[in-house]
């Protein structure tokens, strides 16, 4: 199981092997004792624990005085500099994406609606609505509102997994290239905890996107995503400038 010629630590291998296993689904109901981990790798019981202090300084175990060590769900970290994929920031976590498609149709378009996409009054749109699972869990609610003029052949469209603008670009030719999108947190409803498996006393993030092609709004999306799983990261180049304040004094 270690490799003791190796230059690399037994900690360090150890903690490389479970961390492999962790995100390969298989301490979901049991994470290893330090006795069992002493005996499967046949190393000394302060190596083990040095191997599980580091996958929990990682956070993706916890170990509590008199219960042992139990298993975390991953916090997802998305980079905010580029146009990004919750689908895409799932599987590079090493977590299995999949969607429950709870409407894939044509409605009339409210108010609100056609005023982001610049429609008239008139107008149908495609609605997609997707819970989102990261592994076994759900992870997002989102809401996507498109012209049916543009997009109407997402109808037919497979959405238990992927991307939508993947989707979007197969089968309607259309890809996305801007927008712009609002982010904040709040304390969901009854209604959305449940729907989300949300604990108590844990809020999540309501982001509103517009997807351009071109000048052409193309998509209206609300999303709301589980804060205990997800956490947004912003990166700045060195020497950069702090921009103007738009608050008076």
């Amino acid at each position: 199981m270690v490799d003791r010629a190796s230059p690399l630590p037994l900690w360090a291998q150890i903690a490389e092997d479970l961390r492999r296993r962790l995100v390969g689904g298989e301490f979901e109901d049991h994470f290893p004792t330090d006795e069992e981990l002493t005996r499967d790798y046949e190393v000394s019981r302060q190596t083990v624990r040095e191997a599980v202090r580091h996958l929990s300084a990682e956070r993706l175990v916890v170990r509590q005085r008199g219960r042992g060590t139990s298993v975390t769900s991953p916090v997802l970290e998305q980079p905010l500099h580029s146009l990004y994929s919750l689908a895409t920031t799932v599987r590079a976590g090493g977590i299995e994406e999949r969607s429950e498609v709870l409407a894939a149709e044509r409605r009339p378009a409210t108010p609100q609606v056609a005023t982001q996409l610049g429609l008239g009054v008139d107008a149908e749109v495609v609605v997609i609505e997707r819970l989102r699972f990261a592994g076994a869990e759900p992870i997002a609610w989102d809401r996507s509102w498109l012209p049916a003029d543009r997009a109407g052949a997402l109808v037919d469209a497979d959405f238990s997994s992927g991307a939508l603008y993947d989707i979007l670009a197969r089968h309607c030719s259309l890809r996305i290239t801007g927008g712009w999108e609002r982010i904040k947190p709040v304390v969901p409803d009854p209604v959305e905890r449940q729907l989300l498996r949300l604990p108590s006393k844990v809020a999540a993030l309501s982001i509103e996107r517009l997807a351009l092609v071109g000048d052409i709004p193309i998509e209206w999306r609300t999303s709301l995503i589980r804060g205990d799983r997800y956490s947004l990261i912003a990166r700045w180049p060195n020497g950069a400038q702090p921009a103007p304040s738009s608050l008076t004094t």
